[in-house]
């Protein structure tokens, strides 16, 4: 059956015509440029950082070889599981070896667990890090508890405080936390972008949209100053990213309330500019 919106005159949706700049790395710009160009808009790829597999897997691989000594697993983002999956096949461990694990995902990453057959204990309200944190505090004998976490591998940008502010906080509860490299978030090569950075210095892209904060320091150290984007938009994928950025000095203007997914991030930029288009009528 044909979907009606496809044949909405492009001039009719709210990004018609807007230029975003999409930051998020390989795995995810797809998906949220797809939400971009729904609304009529005009994604521009720019990933500053990319997510792949370590090189060294040792450390991952004792941890995965004990899985049957802990009692949760806590996946912070998709990049972790789908990681994670990965070795577990390298390695032939069946997801049967995750039985006696409660696992907890965020948001949608919850289904890619469910596709991958793999059985989601904790999915929390909030889609953070910290909504997680919020859920397992209710649980009345989480102290003690064993919890595996994976991470990223930060190279060539600071760590965001994200991860581990979500590890101490594991650890205030009382829970037993391994956190482990799962995979490598690193800065791209500015090189590659010299169009796309001339683009942002002539003013001709509406809004850049981050949604991590990782992203934001990998195009800080891309960029020569404010002055370079000083005439872009500036949206934040939820309240933690939003605070990041505004730490490092960058001025947000859009922060998605739906961080769940990024159809509720591509709304959140279209409702900013629909507002802005009618306090200018």
């Amino acid at each position: 059956m044909t979907n009606d919106k496809q044949l909405i005159s492009s001039t009719q949706l709210p990004l018609y015509g807007k230029r975003i700049l999409v930051t998020a790395p390989r795995s995810y710009a797809s998906r949220f440029s797809e939400q971009v160009i729904n609304l009529g808009g005009l994604p521009i790829l720019m990933p500053t950082i990319e997510t792949c597999y370590l090189e060294d897997n040792s450390e991952l691989d004792t941890a995965l070889e004990r899985i049957t000594e802990f009692d949760w697993i806590a996946f912070t983002s998709r990049n972790g599981i789908e990681a994670f999956w990965q070795r577990l096949q390298v390695l032939a461990i069946p997801t049967s070896a995750l039985k006696h694990c409660q696992l907890c995902a965020i948001g949608k990453d919850s289904e890619r667990l469910s596709a991958l057959g793999m059985r989601v204990d904790l999915v929390p309200g909030e889609s953070s890090p910290q909504g997680i944190i919020i859920e397992l505090s209710k649980i009345a004998d989480i102290q003690h508890k064993t919890v595996l976490v994976p991470v990223p591998k930060v190279v060539g940008v600071p760590e965001p405080d994200i991860v581990p502010n979500f590890v101490a906080s594991l650890q205030e509860l009382g829970m037993e936390v391994t956190p482990v490299p799962t995979y490598t978030t690193r800065c791209l090569n500015p090189d590659i972008y010299e169009l796309e950075l001339e683009l942002i210095r002539q003013g001709k892209i509406d809004a850049i949209a981050f949604s991590s904060t990782g992203e934001v320091e990998a195009f800080l150290q891309m960029v020569d100053s404010l002055q370079d984007y000083e005439h872009c938009i500036i949206a934040c994928f939820g309240p933690y990213t939003a605070a990041n950025a505004q730490k490092l000095g960058v001025n947000v203007s859009i922060i998605a309330q739906d961080y769940s997914s990024f159809a509720g991030f591509a709304e959140a930029i279209a409702t900013f500019f629909t507002q802005e288009i009618s306090v200018v009528a």
